[in-house]
């Protein structure tokens, strides 16, 4: 979940580190730190909390010269946030220092064994044990002591390496977490996530699991773990600097709001064509192959899970397949019934999540076709994975997931639809109506958003209050839980998602007068059902505020507030009826003077499990 940029080239590299994590600080804002070589020796400078404080102490003449040096941004997971545990680490001599993601599982081993060497540890945290592990193997070969590091780690980690007496070079190695090169003239990064090094080259490699990377400002060699090279490409990615900005919004969140719309119709291009059905050509698993799946797994966390939930409905509306949804955590766990006629769906926005990724292998394991639902090209996911579905959402930054969410939504409904098409368990026409409408959805929530003001008056009536209620039935309950996480996220206000009709059973004794409860209450044909727990909590004295198919002006009698969306057929109403929510958590978080792009002890991509 931490943040690593590094640098090696002709240019004092204090800036460029320092802007690279500012593009990374969304991965992790508990303490930032800097080492480059300066005048033979390696110069640290680490501070905590978010890049602010970094920034203080870089004032001045400190790193200046440099033209080698790593950054981090850290996310605590061993070792509370300190000067101390903040990286980079250093070896017990000063002359090597590494900057880490991920969890090192068996350090506390290595820092015995490291210790009764003669090792001085001076920090609590996992990563430290690198640093002291190269310095142990190091006889003049940088790359081989990085080697026989990896070879006495078990965890999942990437990391990179600089050490006093190689000038310009830096060694990175990954194990399920993400490490990627930037490549320039006469200068190369190594970044956890592109935006790092974007404002200075689009030209990018990606670094496999398990591999190596050994980097100078020449060139760049991918080596395995034998130490044989490997052939990788170097592809152009497509964004600009500006991509990674606010672009005139006053947070990321807004921004990435409002690009939804954008987003959806990115997911949806051709892949719905005029002349009818549905294309999914990268999906790589054969028509054939598919044609065959009796069952279907969902497998996701967060964000993610919602969409899953929303996938489930579908699925088993259009494709009439069983399907099953698991948090990615716990399928692990499970000893879950799989075959080749098993199609195992890892939904992932980053593709790095380290849970769904032990899920997605496990499934493979068993011989489950996998396929990948994720944002990133030449994430991990899609290379544990049987095919891919990409989101095409573009970048996000903004901790609280919006835009992947809907384009998730909508590429398992494209999945949903091409499993309907293949199986014959909808007609030609029927799909075709969908696709049509399917593509409208984007122009609706470009409209809906153009003018919407309703839900910053309800957050302005709401935001003091200490407690929220969403309730929702069919598919308007996913929507639910994900209104209700973003509040939670991002307002620290305690929240709770149930299924309406599971308000009686428990849940119903937290309301009292005036606690607000959020209801999706969207046109369909669990409509009837949600004005009856709607009642149950107006006899409560609750405040109702609902979530309502436009023209519905019978649900004013039953709510405190509405907010309306365009009208869409049931099943394509999630797209849309979870942006008021957004913005609702959006505006309140506002209200309450809340960080919304960098909530409390959230990162945007948990790498970790």
């Amino acid at each position: 979940m931490c943040g690593i940029i590094a640098y090696t080239g002709q240019r004092q590299c204090k800036d460029l580190l320092y802007q690279g994590l500012r593009k990374l600080e969304y991965r992790g804002y508990d303490s930032a730190g800097l080492s480059v070589l300066s005048d033979g020796r390696i110069e640290l400078v680490r501070a905590v909390g978010n890049l602010d404080s970094l920034e203080q102490e870089l004032r001045g003449d400190g790193c200046t010269g440099a033209s080698l040096g790593l950054g981090h941004t850290r996310w605590a997971t061993h070792g509370r946030p300190s000067t101390e545990n903040a990286h980079p680490h250093l070896d017990c001599d000063g002359k090597i220092s590494i900057v880490l993601n991920g969890i090192i599982e068996n350090y506390q081993e290595l820092r015995a064994s490291l210790k009764a060497e003669g090792h001085e540890f001076t920090s609590e945290t996992d990563a430290e044990v690198v640093a002291h592990l190269v310095e142990k193997f190091y006889e003049g070969d940088l790359v081989a002591a990085v080697r026989k590091s990896i070879s006495e780690i078990s965890g999942h980690f990437a990391f990179c390496v600089i050490h006093k007496d190689h000038g310009g070079l830096i060694v990175g190695a990954r194990k399920e977490c993400p490490l990627l090169i930037g490549v320039g003239k006469g200068e190369n990064f190594i970044a956890s996530a592109i935006p790092a090094f974007l404002s200075e080259t689009r030209d990018v490699m990606v670094l496999g699991d398990d591999e190596m990377v050994v980097v100078t400002p020449d060139g760049v060699q991918i080596l395995d773990l034998e130490l044989q090279p490997l052939d990788r490409e170097v592809t152009r990615v497509s964004w600009d600097a500006e991509a990674a900005e606010k672009g005139g919004y006053e947070t990321f969140m807004r921004k990435e709001i409002y690009e939804q719309p954008g987003a959806l119709a990115d997911t949806l291009a051709g892949r719905l064509p005029d002349e009818g059905g549905v294309v999914l050509e990268e999906l790589t698993i054969s028509a054939e192959d598919l044609a065959k799946i009796d069952k279907v797994y969902l497998v996701a966390c967060g964000t993610s899970y919602h969409a899953g939930l929303v996938g489930r409905y579908v699925l088993e509306n259009w494709a009439r397949v069983a399907v099953e949804l698991d948090v990615a955590s716990e399928f692990r766990y499970r000893d879950p019934v799989l075959s080749p006629s098993t199609l195992v769906v890892g939904i992932s926005q980053s593709g790095e999540t380290a849970d769904t990724l032990v899920a997605m292998r496990q499934a493979r394991s068993l011989g489950a076709k996998v396929l990948a639902i994720t944002n990133i090209m030449g994430s991990q996911a899609t290379r544990d994975a049987d095919g891919v579905l990409y989101t095409r959402a573009g970048l996000e930054i903004g901790v609280a997931a919006t835009k992947t969410h809907v384009a998730q939504i909508a590429a398992i409904q494209l999945l949903a639809l091409y499993l309907a098409q293949i199986r014959n368990t909808l007609p030609a026409d029927e799909i075709d109506a969908i696709a049509r409408e399917l593509r409208s959805v984007p122009e609706l929530m470009r409209g809906y958003l153009d003018n919407e003001a309703t839900a910053h008056e309800i957050a302005k009536r709401y935001y003091q209050q200490p407690f929220f209620l969403y309730l929702g039935r069919g598919v308007g309950l996913p929507v639910c839980l994900e209104g209700a996480l973003k509040l939670k996220e991002i307002s620290y206000i305690p929240t709770e998602a149930y299924a309406a009709g599971e308000m009686k059973h428990g849940p119903i004794a937290l309301l009292d007068q005036g606690s607000p409860v959020v209801v999706v209450a969207n046109d369909g044909h669990v409509y009837e059902k949600v004005v009856s727990n709607i009642e149950e909590v107006r006899a409560r004295d609750a405040s109702v505020i609902a979530v309502a198919t436009e023209g519905n002006e019978g649900i004013r009698t039953l709510s405190e507030d509405v907010m309306y969306i365009p009208r869409t057929s049931e099943m394509l109403s999630p797209l849309l009826s979870v942006v008021p929510l957004q913005l609702l958590a959006y505006y309140i978080a506002q209200l309450k003077g809340c960080n919304v792009d960098q909530p409390r002890n959230l990162a945007k991509t948990v790498t970790v499990e």
